[in-house]
């Protein structure tokens, strides 16, 4: 006889059924897989092989150096006195399939001296070399020569090796640095800054300012308009100087040379012109584009003018004998930015087609296109001090390392159309967007510590309100923007503000999301 299936109502059915599904998928997600020794052992050392093979075997100090080095003086701070010429006594062992000799034409014996620099990989990778018991014995002593180098070289703690990684090599052989499981990034406590306050808005443009530029000297700055003109304005007293026409369409772009008495400038009417500031006049015209310049840098050893426009195509150009020397095609969009450095790569754009590109100068070709951004990439700032720069898009602002544009960090929250950047040596990054809002970051950790949104000047509509370029002075402590309600506003470092005033609200818990 079947036996009768009890029936039950919908809801516990399928409330049954979802603690079937919960306990299926849900009630191990968390645990990490059971380790399999065996396997786990056959992966480290076929990893172990493949990536440090070339360093397992490294040269190892004689025992005999350790009664050497006992006779070291110790000073009054606890470090070590290290005598003239005692450092010659250490003998190396060259052991493994690499060895070196100390010059040309010297040979290679078991007592040769070879000086080896005793870095933390070294360390480790000598830990791995090494049996366990010895490798405890090396990693102190390899661990204590670091240490007072470091020291006497007046590196700062923070770059020493870490007793966390000391400690993985006493674990033994196999464990390596590179090898263990990563733990989730974490932001480090930002640099506090000052905050940045309004403190002078100066009217004068009939149209919205579009570009901004400090001369070097740091006297005066000049503005660039939708009115079609430039004006120059003393930056101590924001009166205007001078006004200077001829550009028949939005003028896009102004940059005062350091080399030499010219001041650059280029508009929607496709021209960039040279002006001589001795007699306030153009004096060289650099035709070649088919479509509205948008943006403009000068090299700064050689007199070379980069330009970029809405055509696609960026544009090298001879300052002195107006000659195109290369057209840099490759963007299929608008460039919206371009930027000049000494160093390779010398010239950087970024643009609408969501990329930005690192160029070779002499050969006129793309060396790096970076392609991580999912908008229009519309500003790019290289840092005064460091050999990185970051690149503003509506998504993000994305921080990168020269020369091969090796991604460094998001800066994410400014949610708007960024227009601009600009970054001064103490490492404060401001970003303006087309929503007249201003963030000012810090550039280490990516910490947004100030947001600041201007009113628009009486009579300006709200809408009015956006940023289209910022710069800082050449001393760094005034910052100007050039804004859509027809205006130039200067901030400055709120004197008053301390630590305790403003602190940094950050905790070591915030998890920086590398997203790419």
């Amino acid at each position: 006889m079947v036996e009768e299936v009890q029936k039950h109502s919908v809801h516990t059915l399928v409330f049954r059924s979802l603690k079937r599904t919960h306990d299926m998928f849900v009630a191990d997600n968390a645990k990490p897989i059971v380790l399999d020794e065996k396997s786990h052992k056959v992966k480290m050392s076929v990893k172990l092989h493949t990536e440090y093979s070339s360093v397992l075997h490294m040269p190892v100090l004689k025992e005999n150096a350790r009664e050497k080095g006992s006779h070291n003086a110790i000073d009054s701070y606890g470090h070590k006195q290290y005598l003239p010429n005692q450092g010659e006594d250490n003998e190396y062992l060259i052991t493994g399939t690499h060895p070196y000799p100390p010059g040309p034409g010297v040979a290679l014996t078991a007592d040769t001296k070879i000086q080896r620099m005793p870095s933390e990989s070294a360390a480790q990778s000598l830990a791995v070399a090494l049996p366990p018991s010895q490798s405890k014995i090396e990693a102190n002593r390899t661990a204590a020569g670091v240490g007072d180098i470091y020291r006497h070289a007046g590196i700062p703690e923070r770059s020493q090796p870490s007793v966390l990684s000391m400690a993985m090599m006493e674990t033994g052989g196999n464990k390596n640095s590179a090898l263990m499981a990563k733990k989730a990034p974490t932001m480090p406590k930002p640099q506090w800054h000052p905050p940045w306050k309004l403190y002078r808005v100066i009217s004068g443009h009939l149209g919205w300012v579009r570009c901004i530029a400090v001369e070097p000297g740091n006297q005066w700055f000049v503005t660039g308009s939708a009115d079609r003109t430039i004006k120059i304005w003393d930056l101590a007293s924001g009166k205007l100087k001078l006004s200077l026409t001829g550009h028949i369409s939005t003028v896009r772009g102004v940059i005062v040379s350091g080399r030499s008495p010219y001041l650059f400038s280029c508009g929607e009417d496709k021209q960039v012109k040279c002006w001589d500031l001795e007699y306030n006049k153009v004096i060289r015209h650099y035709h070649g584009h088919l479509s509205a310049v948008y943006g403009l840098d000068l090299h700064p050893t050689i007199d070379v003018l980069v330009t970029c426009s809405r055509d696609s195509t960026a544009r090298i150009w001879d300052v002195r004998t107006k000659a195109s020397v290369h057209t840099l095609t490759g963007h299929t969009n608008a460039v919206a930015t371009v930027k000049c450095q000494a160093a390779e790569p010398q010239i950087i754009t970024g643009s609408h087609d969501t990329t930005i590109r690192l160029w070779d100068l002499v050969a006129g070709k793309t060396r790096v296109t970076l392609t991580n951004h999912k908008k229009s990439v519309r500003a790019v700032v290289l840092h005064p001090r460091q050999y990185t720069f970051a690149s503003g898009s509506p998504d993000n602002i994305k921080q990168w390392k020269f020369p091969d544009g090796n991604f460094i960090q998001n800066l994410s929250g400014h949610s708007a159309i960024i227009n601009t950047l600009a970054v001064n040596s103490d490492g404060v990054l401001v970003s303006g967007a087309d929503n007249g809002t201003m963030h000012l970051w810090d550039w280490r950790t990516g910490y947004n510590f100030q947001r600041v949104h201007a009113a628009v000047q009486p009579g300006s509509l709200d809408s009015e309100s956006g940023i289209f370029a910022c710069a800082f002075d050449q001393s760094e402590s005034r910052l100007l923007t050039a804004e859509a309600d027809k205006t130039i506003k200067v901030y400055r470092e709120d004197d008053t503000a301390t630590e305790e005033t403003h602190p940094v609200s950050w905790k070591p818990e915030i998890i920086k999301r590398k997203r790419f």
